[in-house]
């Protein structure tokens, strides 16, 4: 870090995304629009970017990122069962401000590198990032939250910040700057995690569709059912045999077609 509280150097950690349908590898959503926010602050404070990615320099979806802007992707040796948050933080330090997504886009994945990284750095860590600016010396976030609110956050640099996929930023891509851009390997390695072997890895299954009724009540009573505490009807069955139960339950999905038989 300078210590003058300048924003000199902005590093964008990039991940390895799955296409949701096709499953191939391609770039992070998360990821594309830290790195255009980044290009965007680097310009505005002619400030030095450094694109940073833990994995394999051969994959792909690299050459992904330098489509999107980015010249120069640096890359740790990283595998599966690697650590990589303690090589990127070494990696990282004297930088003013890292930029990452909320999380990888493997179905499991955690979300915990930012924080790690944050950690290790003794960076503030500001998450959900819609917006992101510089002004005096500190970093300024318009933060993304649950239904639909937004809170504007700030913090001094150096800085982290997570961005949230619903970000303010629109990256384009451009075949020629993919062969422009060069992909270098960094001797950096990252170390074994000790508690990969503890863990089971498989593709995601999709999830049981939940069964739920067709709401057949009007905007207005809707609206205030938000406000008030009411009984929305039904019935307990308590008595009777098992077969007596399951009528009841079968004779409800019937009611609100649920099931066709």
């Amino acid at each position: 870090m300078n210590g003058t509280g300048t924003l000199k150097r902005i590093a964008v950690l990039v991940s390895v995304g799955i296409h949701p349908v096709s499953g191939a590898p391609r770039y992070s959503r998360n990821d594309a629009a830290a790195l255009d926010i980044a290009r965007k602050l680097a310009k505005t404070h002619q400030a030095a970017l450094e694109v940073v990615h833990a994995g394999d320099p051969s994959n792909p979806a690299l050459t992904d990122y330098l489509a999107l802007g980015a010249e120069r992707i640096d890359v740790l040796a990283c595998g599966d069962g690697d650590d990589a948050a303690p090589a990127l933080a070494k990696r990282l330090q004297g930088c003013d401000l890292v930029l990452t997504g909320t999380r990888a886009e493997g179905a499991y994945d955690t979300g915990m590198l930012p924080y790690r990284i944050a950690a290790a750095l003794r960076f503030p860590l500001i998450g959900s990032a819609v917006d992101v600016s510089i002004d005096n010396g500190r970093v300024a976030v318009r933060q993304f939250l649950p239904k639909g609110v937004r809170r504007r956050v700030d913090a001094g640099l150096p800085a982290a910040v997570a961005v949230h996929p619903l970000a303010n930023a629109a990256p384009r891509y451009a075949y020629a700057r993919s062969q422009a851009g060069s992909i270098v390997p960094n001797p950096l390695a990252a170390q074994a995690d000790l508690d990969a072997a503890q863990w089971t890895v498989a593709r995601a299954e999709r999830k049981p569709v939940k069964l739920a009724a067709a709401e057949k009540r009007s905007g207005h009573a809707r609206m205030l059912s938000a406000t008030t505490t009411e009984s929305r009807g039904g019935s307990v069955v308590i008595d009777g045999s098992s077969v007596e139960k399951a009528q009841v339950i079968l004779a409800y999905l019937r009611e609100h077609q649920l099931i066709d038989y």
